[in-house]
């Protein structure tokens, strides 16, 4: 099970962090990707954390300004997210991969698990 938390309303530059505690596996085994959908639009693909947490990737939209990381221990990967953008507006999701090397959030067949997913809506 995946249970996101952390969306809101944020306004433009502003910043928020997404977390996404798990339970029924552990962290160091799975792949966790991060997708968001915004109205009227397909799901993509933004940032994924491999299991080993040595690789990370992101969708060029969000680099640098999308961080994800993760703690192992609290069963928790976080999305951070900077400077947002009204275009961030979407349902987040995170999503479970059994890939035990790299990540890819591109692949989201790959994803076996997903959450209910989060809100975020940008706007002054």
């Amino acid at each position: 099970q995946l249970v996101e938390s952390g969306g809101g309303l944020v306004q433009p530059g502003g910043s928020l962090t997404l977390s996404c505690v798990v339970s029924g596996f552990t962290l160091d085994e799975n792949a966790i990707g991060w997708f968001r959908q915004a109205p009227g639009k397909e799901r993509e693909g933004v940032s994924c954390i491999s299991a080993t947490g040595r690789t990370t990737n992101y969708v060029g939209s969000v680099q640098g300004r999308f961080t994800v990381s993760k703690n192992n221990a609290k069963n928790t990967v976080y999305l951070q997210i900077n400077n947002v953008k009204p275009e961030d507006t979407g349902v987040y999701y995170c999503a479970r991969s059994d890939r035990k090397i790299g990540c890819s959030m591109s692949r989201q067949w790959e994803y076996q698990t997903w959450g209910q997913g989060t809100q975020v809506t940008v706007s002054v």
